[in-house]
């Protein structure tokens, strides 16, 4: 029909109208999943699914095996947090512009944004980069003093911190079920602390740390939906921004904290070994954001946050393993309290977004469909 008919405009508008309310509720559209259900045959997708999860959890858990090992190894003897952070950034930095640079010059063989630095786009995302710089560096300060097995607890308050955070700025109230698994959370990080320090292995800086990391974590997802219209909704070009901004940040700190002299004398400053690994981490750091968003585009938002759950837990186990520990009842309790709390909590907001979506709403499709 032409374009000038007037049954086109509603068409459309609803087409509109529907992206849109996808887009603000994070759900996806019925009829392209029934589409690509019947385009792939359920074994393939299944297949697919369970390598995408696989190479998540493969990612996630070695790269903070690594970080352990760079930061507080007792064979490396590297005692320089902020430089290994900041090495970090740099690779993640190089990767982005690499990758850019390939696209560019090889159309077709790759989906990734074209990165121009521009200095004004650097300034407006200044205030997330800050907050970015504390939520990896308080994440790698919280694991170079406390165990791998405690680093999930250390940190299991960012969930909380949602929260409050949506309450005090944002003005947005949560259901009581919903702070009842913060409660459970929190009890649980309580009483992980209590047996970590009755076991002789408590570090409250490490502690600390964590908890720094997980307020950050919250104000960086909020400063993100924030700061994304800068770089036109695009998370690579908002990567590239953020790393490069850390990376000029990060310079005045390793002067101030005098890591600089601390790496100079280093023993194995020109060892290909420790270099490889250094390499190795910040590898793993450009790619856990990559494979976090294929594990949502092949799952869902909620199975993510139930398979990073998982996650945790076996990373747990692996930690105490490898490391030959001994924990005691109440200690692994207080694991599953914060793990039960945390997907609890993912079940419930799940929960309450579904109900929102199936209420009518009258007023708001018949407004959708008159608009253009």
């Amino acid at each position: 029909m032409q374009p000038g008919t007037g049954t086109c405009k509603p068409r459309a508008s609803l087409k509109r109208s529907k992206i849109l309310h996808m887009a603000l509720m994070g759900t996806s559209d019925p009829s392209g999943e029934a589409e690509a259900s019947h385009e792939k045959p359920f074994v393939l997708r299944a297949l697919q699914i369970a390598l995408v999860v696989s190479l998540y959890w493969v990612t996630s858990i070695s790269m903070v095996f690594l970080n352990k090992y760079l930061l507080d190894s007792p064979s490396l003897r590297l005692d320089t947090p902020i430089f290994v952070t900041f090495y970090q950034c740099l690779v993640t930095t190089l990767l982005c512009k690499g990758l850019s640079s390939l696209a560019t010059c090889c159309p077709g063989t790759m989906d990734f944004p074209t990165l121009r630095l521009d200095l004004r786009v650097a300034r407006s995302i200044l205030p997330l980069s800050v907050v970015f710089i504390g939520m990896i560096t308080f994440n790698n300060l919280c694991l170079k003093y406390v165990g791998v097995a405690f680093y999930n607890v250390g940190r299991s308050l960012t969930t909380v911190f949602n929260v409050l955070l949506s309450y005090l700025l944002l003005k947005q109230t949560t259901s009581f079920y919903a702070l009842l698994t913060c409660s459970i959370i929190i009890g649980g990080f309580w009483l992980g602390v209590d047996q970590e320090g009755a076991e002789g292995t408590l570090s409250w800086t490490g502690t600390l740390f964590g908890v720094l990391a997980s307020l950050c974590v919250s104000l960086n997802a909020i400063y993100t939906k924030k700061v994304l219209p800068a770089v036109d909704g695009s998370i690579w070009r908002l990567t590239f921004y953020n790393n490069v901004n850390a990376c000029v940040l990060f310079l005045p700190l390793l002067l101030l904290l005098g890591e600089l002299p601390a790496l100079y004398n280093f023993p194995q400053l020109g060892s290909a070994h420790f270099w490889g690994m250094m390499t190795l981490g910040g590898l793993f750091g450009f790619t856990i954001g990559y494979v976090a968003g294929l594990q949502i585009k092949f799952t869902s938002p909620l199975t993510h946050n139930v398979s990073g759950t998982a996650k945790a837990c076996a990373q747990t186990v692996l930690a105490v393993l490898y490391y030959e520990e001994t924990k005691s009842f109440l200690w692994w309790m207080s694991n599953m309290m914060v793990l039960g709390g945390s997907s609890a909590y993912t079940w419930v907001r799940g929960w309450e977004m579904k109900r929102i979506q199936e209420e009518p709403r009258p007023k708001e499709d018949e407004k959708s469909n008159v608009e253009v």
